[in-house]
């Protein structure tokens, strides 16, 4: 016997219909989407975990921890000479820098009319200078030819005793 469909069962039909084709359409995608579907695979991409490039990249780190570095050390040696310079431009250094330059300036004075001055010139003399022994003696000095001048040898020796030596002519090249 056959059996009559009612309302219902006729609107059920057609009210699911669009279901169904919706239904079939994404089976289908997904069997589609599951063929051309790879594999997830996680990496990382600091070289630190995976290894890859990773010695340039501690390299890197390196330079960048060295420059760092460096830059607070200019940093800081450039604070201690601007106190330096700061500490060497106050009234009280310019005062004693000048000072010191004209006792020298004195000294040298007396020093050069010691030796050569024409009638008090004295034969030889010797004084300290901050640790250095400065002597000076006049005397006269032949070449290999028998030529004779006079000569004053200036001697001066370091506090570690190395010493130096200096010959002066004396009366020649007048102005």
């Amino acid at each position: 016997m056959k059996r009559k469909r009612n309302s219902f069962d006729r609107n059920f039909h057609i009210n699911f219909a669009p279901m169904y084709v919706a239904i079939i359409v994404m089976f289908t995608m997904f069997i589609a989407l599951d063929g051309i579907a790879d594999e997830i695979v996680h990496s990382f991409k600091n070289p630190s975990f995976s290894g890859i490039g990773a010695s340039a990249h501690y390299l890197t780190v390196e330079n960048q921890e060295k420059s760092r570095r460096d830059e607070i050390e200019e940093d800081i040696q450039s604070a201690l000479k601007a106190a330096e310079r700061e500490a060497d431009n106050t009234t009280l250094a310019k005062f004693i820098r000048n000072l010191e330059s004209r006792i020298y300036a004195q000294l040298s004075k007396q020093l050069v009319d010691n030796m050569f001055g024409n009638e008090e010139s004295s034969m030889m003399g010797s004084f300290s200078l901050e640790g250095n022994d400065i002597t000076y003696e006049r005397s006269n000095q032949c070449d290999a030819d028998g030529i004779c001048e006079d000569v004053i040898i200036m001697t001066i020796t370091d506090e570690e005793g190395s010493t130096t030596t200096i010959t002066i002519p004396v009366g020649t090249g007048g102005f």
